[in-house]
């Protein structure tokens, strides 16, 4: 961004606003200070070598927002002076994002990475295959968009389709740049991806500085001293620090947090004609990052390291893996991505991840404890989980008290046993599990676990079967289990409705207001709300903290769950081995929710990414006269289960009921084009060739998909040929 001569240039021109009384005009002035300030900003937040002593910096702030005040003609959005305390946030309303923030999927040694580079390699039909590994912060992932140049927006990672809009947020923290010269590479809208973090010596020093706070408080409260508020808290860990910093209300408050932000991907980068760059101009992951550090962002270009095989990928990660400790962020592993973006785009993606993309975690770290009980829970399905209760040990930032110990199997084949002493380990540093028992240190007293026959709550008989490890209670009526569908159902990547969580569910369960998803569009507002305007039926029914207003949230939250599309419907109604995506397959191409009850196993079946598991498990569902009733209660209610994303993005269906697979390196369009193309006609995309697929539209290059298809007796397309048979059918 600054080369040696321009940096150079600054700095005289810092030493020159410093000393010089102003003698230029104002708009002169206004535009040299704002030059100084973001170089010093820069070397400062990006490139953590600040060159200007702090008084000198608040002096030339200063005086930049004087002129600006005197001069409010003058004031641009990019200046410097606005990041500033925009006064409170009590909303973040939601944003979709341009492209889906995916997740990653993980590895954990040599021979994991071995399999990827091999899956890679048959994906692009190619030996040759350049990767680059980089730090995974552990952070909150954000996204930026910028357009003209200028800071747009910026939002949470949220559910990776859509998160909080929290710009203002973003303008305090300093290395995101509230403006670059993107234009430069003829760049007029792109979207960045990158993750929100703390240093770890600034997070201690916020950790220090609050010990200090919490033993003031402690010495005031037990004088008796009045008017000391709450007892102050000291945060955990720098991860939920920076997670809880970016959606706090007060951006005031989060400029006091230190929060910095690395940017690590562009999911999406057009000209002003809206023409993609990726893949034309921009031909390589580590040439995006090039970009990005050119025009100002803090980008990790000396982490970063471009590996020519799969072996030099191995001893890079084992390198970083080695020297962890002595990085100054919190890095749970290293993320490996192929270079090449065409390669990237044949490749693909999942519902979850990209293909063309892996993290290594590192090593969990481990701690010892006494396991002082085991409890038996009933999740939403019926099975029964065994949670072993911990005494609390501090590991990884978290202090750990609970951790599931999945099944009797489980317990089995470690010897699990009331009493023990083990190691546990947060397994990718994140969940916690129990690693080994400490044997040596039995003593005697230590009590085998024994399995319940039983529900714990409702006394049903457990069944397990062959194939499953799990017990299970079957009383689709049991409580635990109500509660738990009711749970899910409310829950954020489900039906998101706001105003009501676990808490709030179990209430209202206990109170016989929520027994029934269909119960919750039949939500008794007016009862409860005649509950809270009485203290003592408040108290009685247990309804401290609620008011007014959080019941008003929840009718509206109700009100904008009505609107959910029907695989969010799907999911949220907890059907045994459907998951988002699935959800998100089965309903594609149906016009109604209700189209299912006539799918036959065999129609399920012959969905792409359907197994006959997964199609029992939905027919079984929608052929069960109590759900049927559940369902057309819940249409009652006011949910709609018509497909309103075919209504809305399907241009026809000439292309319904077809399959296609692209290979081969495209030149009229890109894989997201074609598949945008396919589907807005109501066709279908595969990942691979099968006797399902009815055309593979082969492009220059094209490999063993196109010899497999060639066996199988695909039609084979030309992307001329392709575009034709739009045309012709339309």
């Amino acid at each position: 961004m600054y080369n040696k001569k321009t940096t150079q240039e600054l700095i005289k021109l810092t030493e020159k606003l410093k000393s010089e009384l102003p003698i230029d005009s104002p708009e002169s002035q206004i535009a040299n200070l704002k030059k100084v300030i973001n170089f010093h900003d820069w070397k400062y937040y990006v490139k953590d070598d600040g060159v200007i002593t702090d008084y000198d910096y608040d002096m030339l702030f200063a005086r930049l927002k004087k002129l600006e005040k005197e001069n409010p003609d003058l004031l641009t959005d990019d200046s410097p002076t606005q990041r500033v305390a925009y006064g409170l946030t009590k909303e973040f309303p939601e944003v979709q994002h341009i492209a889906p923030m995916l997740s990653l999927d993980n590895s954990y040694n040599a021979e994991d990475l071995m399999s990827f580079d091999e899956s890679i390699k048959k994906l692009v039909d190619s030996d040759s295959v350049e990767y680059t590994v980089e730090p995974k912060f552990d952070g909150a992932g954000i996204s930026l968009v910028y357009e003209n140049d200028q800071l747009l927006r910026a939002a949470t990672r949220g559910n990776g389709t859509v998160g909080d809009e929290i710009t203002n947020n973003a303008k305090v923290i300093r290395s995101i740049p509230l403006s670059g010269d993107l234009s430069k590479y003829n760049i007029n809208k792109i979207e960045v991806r990158g993750e929100v973090l703390i240093r770890k010596d600034v997070f201690k020093s916020i950790q220090e500085n609050q010990k200090k706070e919490k033993e003031l408080w402690q010495k005031d409260k037990e004088a008796g001293k009045k008017g000391i508020g709450g007892e102050p808290k000291i945060f955990a860990n720098a991860r939920n620090t920076a997670s809880g910093g970016l959606r706090m209300q007060d951006n005031g408050e989060v400029a006091k947090r230190g929060l910095e932000a690395f940017v690590y991907y562009v999911g999406y980068a057009v000209d002003e004609n809206d023409n993609s760059l990726l893949l034309k101009s921009i031909k390589s992951h580590h040439q995006t990052l090039e970009i990005l550090a050119d025009v100002g962002f803090k980008a990790p270009m000396q982490e970063i390291t471009i590996c020519k095989d799969i072996d030099a990928v191995i001893k890079a990660c084992e390198k970083w893996e080695a020297d962890r400790e002595n990085y100054p962020y919190e890095i749970d592993g290293m993320v490996v991505k192929v270079n090449d973006l065409q390669q990237q785009e044949i490749c693909g993606s999942t519902a979850h991840h990209p293909k063309w993309a892996i993290a290594y975690k590192f090593k969990a770290k481990t701690a010892t404890t006494k396991l002082l009980d085991i409890e038996f829970q009933v999740g939403r399905t019926g099975a029964i989980t065994p949670v072993a209760k911990l005494e609390p040990v501090h590991l990884a930032g978290v202090t750990v008290s609970s951790i599931s110990v999945h099944n009797e199997e489980y317990i089995s084949e470690k010897d699990i046993h009331i009493g023990d002493t083990v190691e546990i380990e947060r397994s990718g540093d994140v969940i916690p599990q129990i690693v080994r028992v400490i044997k040596d240190a039995r003593n005697g007293s230590e009590q085998k676990v024994l399995f319940p026959k039983n529900c714990p709550d409702c006394d049903n008989v457990l069944v397990k079967l062959e194939t499953e490890a799990v017990w299970r209670c079957e009383n689709t009526n049991c409580p635990s289990q109500m509660v738990e569908r009711l749970i899910h159902f409310v829950s954020r990547d489900a039906m998101d409705i706001e105003g009501i969580g676990k808490k709030q569910v179990k209430r209202f369960y206990e109170l016989g207001y929520l027994k029934t998803f269909p119960d919750m569009y039949n939500f008794p507002f007016d009862t409860v709300l005649e509950i809270l305007d009485d203290a003592e039926l408040k108290k009685e029914n247990n309804l401290e903290g609620y008011g007014t207003k959080s019941i008003e949230n929840l009718n509206a939250g109700i009100e904008k769950s009505k609107g959910q599309p029907i695989s969010r419907i799907l999911y949220a109604l907890g059907i045994r081995h459907v998951g988002k995506g699935t959800a998100k397959v089965l309903t594609e191409n149906i016009a109604n929710l209700m189209d299912l009850k006539d799918k036959s196993i065999e129609e399920l079946v012959a969905i792409d990414d359907v197994g006959p598991i997964v199609a029992q498990s939905v027919f079984d569902f929608f052929q069960d006269p109590q759900n049927l009733e559940m369902l057309n209660m819940l249409q009652a209610g006011g949910l709609n289960f018509e497909n309103i994303i075919i209504q809305k993005e399907n241009k026809s269906n000439v292309l319904a009921e077809e399959t296609f697979v692209f290979t081969g390196t495209l030149e009229q369009f890109t894989r997201n084009e074609a598949k945008a193309m396919v589907e807005e006609n109501g066709g279908k995309v595969l990942s691979s060739v099968s006797k399902k697929l009815k055309f593979l539209v082969a492009g220059a290059s094209a490999g063993s998909k196109l010899k497999k298809a060639q066996e199988l007796g695909v039609t084979v397309l030309s992307e001329e040929e392709f575009l034709n048979l739009i045309q012709e059918r339309s």
